[in-house]
C-alpha cells in the first residue's frame, strides 16, 4: 500500500535529513514539499497526502496552525501528522490535534523507524475502518453523464480534464462528459494509479508512455492512446512524479 507523503519544513538541511531517512521506505511516495504554513495548505489541497511530516515552527502560519486548519477543512479525511521540532515543549500542542507522533531534531534513526511503523499501522486501520462502513464494494466506477449512469473500469480511463462546466473523461475509444468535478473524480479513484499532473488534469499512470522535460521546471506526459495525447505537468507535480516510478 503506497502512502502519499509530504514534508513541510523550511530548513533545507532538515528536509534533506528526512528525505534520507525516507529513501528506503519504498511505500512512502513523496509529493512536493512545503516551506511555509500557507504553502502547505495550498499543496495539501492539490495533492491530498496521507501523512505530513510537519515542522512546528515555520514562516507565516506555524505548523500547528496549518495542521488545525487542514484538520477542520478535511474532517474525517484529514491526513496523519508527524510533528518535527528541535524543542520538546511543543509536544502538547502536537498531541492536542491528534498527531500520530512527534520527532525531535536531529532525528534518531531508531526513533524514526518507530514513527514510520506507527504511520503504517494508522493507515491500515484507516483503510479497514473505511471498508467496514461499506457493505458492498466493486472495482467499477459509476459516472453520471447527465442522461444515464455509465459503468467504467478505473483502468479504462486515460485522463480527465474540465471543459466549461463539465468534465471530459477520456478512455481509449470514447469521451464521457460528466457533471462531476475533477476533484470528485479524483476522490472516487483514490487507491488507483491516478496522478494530478496539473490543476486541470488527472492522469492514469498506467497509461503513461514517456515523460519529457519542458521549461521553467515543468514537463509533459505522453500517453499510450492512439493519438499519443500530451498532458502538461505543473512545476510542483514535476518534482514528485518521478518518485511514483521506479527509476
Amino acid at each position: 500500500m503506497n502512502i502519499r507523503t509530504m514534508i513541510a519544513e523550511d530548513e533545507m538541511m532538515a528536509r534533506k535529513e528526512l528525505l534520507y531517512l525516507l529513501k528506503d521506505e519504498k511505500d512512502f511516495i513523496l509529493t512536493p514539499h512545503a516551506e511555509t504554513g500557507e504553502q502547505l495548505i495550498e499543496l495539501y489541497t492539490e495533492h491530498k497526502p496521507d501523512v505530513i511530516f510537519l515542522d512546528v515552527e515555520m514562516p507565516g502560519f506555524t505548523g500547528v496552525e496549518a495542521a488545525k486548519y487542514i484538520s477542520e477543512q478535511a474532517g474525517d479525511e484529514k491526513p496523519l501528522f508527524i510533528f518535527t521540532t528541535a524543542y520538546d515543549e511543543y509536544a502538547l500542542d502536537a498531541f492536542e490535534i491528534e498527531a500520530v507522533d512527534y520527532l525531535l531534531k536531529p532525528y534518531d534513526e531508531v526513533r524514526f523507524k518507530k514513527a514510520v511503523a506507527r504511520i503504517r499501522k494508522s493507515v491500515v486501520k484507516k483503510v479497514q475502518d473505511g471498508k467496514q462502513e461499506v457493505k458492498t464494494t466493486t472495482s467499477k466506477l459509476l459516472v453520471d453523464d447527465g442522461e444515464r449512469m455509465v459503468v467504467l473500469a478505473p483502468d479504462s480511463i486515460f485522463y480527465a480534464v474540465p471543459n466549461n462546466r463539465q468534465l471530459e473523461i477520456h478512455t481509449e475509444d470514447k469521451v464521457i462528459m460528466s457533471k462531476m468535478t475533477l476533484q470528485e473524480l479524483e476522490d472516487k479513484l483514490s487507491g488507483h494509479q491516478f496522478f494530478r499532473a496539473h490543476r486541470s488534469y488527472l492522469v492514469n499512470l498506467n497509461h503513461v508512455l514517456e515523460i519529457t522535460p519542458w521549461f521553467n521546471g515543468t514537463s509533459n506526459l505522453t500517453l499510450k492512446d492512439k493519438s499519443r495525447t500530451v498532458i502538461p505537468v505543473s512545476r510542483s507535480a514535476s518534482k514528485s512524479i518521478l518518485n511514483t516510478f521506479q527509476v
